[in-house]
């Protein structure tokens, strides 16, 4: 799926990965090869090595291969392992948290869609349909979140890899709910069902302006490791809530209906088969009147 800008222009994509990962999804030989790797026990293994210091040999090629700007982080770091790289801190003055209370923001940097929940519960992306129920375990939200809206921040590889929370409030404890780990790149969808066959964490955000949001953080393939600081607890927006370990992940959110409305960019984005890049702090919408 290609990417715009918030301009409107082309964002520009190294579609080396996209071409990889076609061969895999997309033939027999190369599903037999993914039934491996996107086992938890084998991202369980990678990530021993991703936190060794003898990782740290990939941090350079990476930097290169994705031409990464290491402007906007720390400088002058030694990295004791890959994932330490991975996970690092951006400076606070490039990623600006819009505290407006009406504003709704982006909880990490990725590429964001965002779908409507039918009063079935369900919606469809890409042609695979979804249901709430199945995603979140939960009838009870299947019924909370009839009318609203699924969106999705899809980091990839480039992507800062820490996320905050959307608004001030009250969150719940986390659900992990055990799964594959499939890439969340939207090859994989046209294959498997992966919002729903993905190990992931849920938590309800019971927030001061936008009721109940549901942020739900998806691993992918040899992303075995979600990193959520807080069990039950108070919550300040902009306040930093986890970090995702090696690879693309994503953070999807379940909003109930008349509660915000999107940015009109990112809706007709999606509507014509565009994600939309979209920074941590940045805002995606605003408080329904």
């Amino acid at each position: 799926m290609d990417c715009k800008n918030r301009d409107g222009s082309l964002y520009a994509t190294d579609n080396g990965q996209d071409n990889l990962l076609k061969k895999l999804y997309g033939s027999i030989g190369g599903r037999v090869i993914l039934k491996i790797l996107t086992k938890p026990c084998i991202s369980k293994l990678a990530g021993v090595f991703l936190d060794s210091k003898l990782s740290t040999v990939l941090i350079k090629p990476f930097i290169k291969q994705n031409n990464i700007d290491m402007s906007d982080y720390m400088e002058n770091v030694k990295y004791s392992s890959y994932n330490d790289f991975f996970t690092r801190e951006v400076k606070s003055e490039c990623r600006q948290i819009d505290n407006d209370y009406q504003i709704f923001i982006s909880p990490a940097d990725g590429r964001a869609t965002v779908y409507d929940i039918n009063e079935n519960s369900s919606f469809t992306i890409k042609d695979t349909k979804y249901n709430v129920e199945t995603i979140t375990k939960s009838k009870k939200a299947a019924n909370i979140y009839k009318g609203g809206k699924f969106v999705i921040i899809r980091l990839c590889v480039d992507n800062y890899h820490r996320y905050c929370y959307l608004d001030n409030g009250k969150k719940t404890k986390n659900k992990f709910i055990q799964g594959k780990l499939h890439t969340v790149n939207p090859i994989a969808n046209d294959y498997f069902e992966i919002y729903k066959e993905n190990s992931r964490e849920c938590s309800v955000l019971y927030t001061e302006n936008f009721g109940r949001v549901m942020q739900i953080e998806v691993g992918a393939l040899m992303v075995g490791r979600i990193k959520n600081y807080h069990e039950k607890c108070d919550i300040v927006k902009g306040q930093p809530k986890g970090k995702f370990e090696f690879g693309g992940s994503t953070i999807c959110l379940l909003v109930e209906k008349d509660k915000v409305i999107f940015d009109e960019d990112i809706i007709e984005n999606t509507n014509n088969g565009y994600e939309t890049a979209v920074k941590m702090g940045e805002r995606i919408g605003i408080k329904f009147q």
